[in-house]
């Protein structure tokens, strides 16, 4: 078998109804919304499964509803393999994308599920209140050389606070900050090259200075949680470092909130680690995508696929670990939401 990784999706990844036929067909799934429910204030698996899009974009909505999907998917994958009398799936590594860390985290073994789905709601919460005070602002800035990007962040940096948020694929990122500063870097963008660069519908400026305070929030409320060290190697958002001991992964989930997500780092050291495939364990396909493109011969499984029994690409997976199997990476298609928070 080859080398196989787990990687959690984050905010931009939810949809109306994800996990509701993974959870029809699986107990083990079933299992892990019901104990979501009971873990916050509002019932999650109603707004998953059948409530309002606009209230289910909501960050401290999205957020844990994409824990609880994303943790649904793996138990289901879990049982699929037990009830087929297979070996459990033992990753080489598990990744999140931003918010993904928190499910990582969970898969890790680091976090409960009860203390996942609570933490990032709160972090929702302190991420919606930090960006209240100041206009903050995002965009996806679209085939631009990399090498011209110093000379975005200098320009846009001149008219305010500015980073550069997620390093998403070659070609793709998503920059953060104050809205000057950002419309400043979409109009500098199209003059340095960039394909296409657009202001994505969001109401925080993620992962840049403007998070300070939602940093310190969260930095309180972590405090009283219990941290454990991972089971499996889990890789830093900033720089795709080895995470070791639950205090790391406690300040990992200060430091991500006004630092940068390199997920081109953290694919790269996967790839380089010896890992084959990728599975995408939660809702949508958005990172299969963008590890096709960052490693092109990797194998790339979302195991949210609308024509599986449940939605669940059981097949495809084992198929992929098969050792016999041939390989040439599964494509998607390029996301319109770029992962953001």
């Amino acid at each position: 078998m080859g080398r196989v990784a787990f990687v959690f999706p984050g905010q931009g990844s939810q949809y109306v109804g994800m996990g509701k036929a993974l959870a029809d067909v699986s107990a083990a799934a079933a299992d892990v919304f019901a104990e979501a429910d009971a873990s916050l204030e509002r019932p999650i698996s109603t707004l998953t499964w059948s409530g309002d899009a606009a209230d289910l974009d909501l960050t401290e909505n999205a957020q844990p509803a994409l824990v609880t999907t994303s943790i649904a998917y793996l138990r289901a994958l879990e049982e699929r393999l037990a009830a087929d009398g297979r070996p459990p799936l033992e990753p080489a590594f598990v990744a999140g994308h931003s918010m993904g860390q928190y499910s990582a985290m969970v898969a890790a073994g680091v976090l409960s599920l009860a203390d996942g789905v609570r933490l990032v709601r709160e972090r929702g919460r302190f991420m919606q209140a930090s960006g209240s005070g100041r206009d903050g602002a995002m965009a996806a800035i679209i085939g631009l050389d990399d090498a011209r990007l110093p000379e975005l962040e200098t320009t846009a940096s001149e008219a305010g606070a500015f980073t550069v948020a997620n390093r998403n694929s070659p070609g793709q990122v998503v920059v953060s900050g104050e809205r000057a500063a950002i419309d400043a870097a979409v109009a500098a963008a199209k003059s340095l090259g960039a394909r296409r660069a657009v202001v994505l519908p969001v109401s925080v400026a993620a992962h840049s200075a403007l998070m300070a305070e939602a940093a310190a929030g969260m930095r309180a409320v972590l405090a009283d949680v219990e941290f454990r060290d991972p089971s499996v190697p889990l890789l830093a958002n900033a720089d795709a470092r080895l995470l070791t001991t639950g205090e790391a992964c406690r300040a990992e989930l200060v430091e991500h909130l006004t630092t940068g997500v390199d997920w081109i780092a953290a694919v790269r050291t996967m790839s380089d680690a010896g890992v084959m495939t990728f599975v995408e364990v939660g809702p949508g396909r958005v990172l299969t995508g963008l590890v096709r493109r960052i490693v092109a011969d990797a194998e790339a499984i979302a195991l949210d696929e609308a024509d599986a029994p449940g939605r669940l690409a059981f097949d495809a997976v084992v198929e992929a670990l098969s050792p016999t199997s041939s390989s040439g990476a599964a494509t998607a298609s390029p996301s319109l939401r770029p992962p953001t928070a």
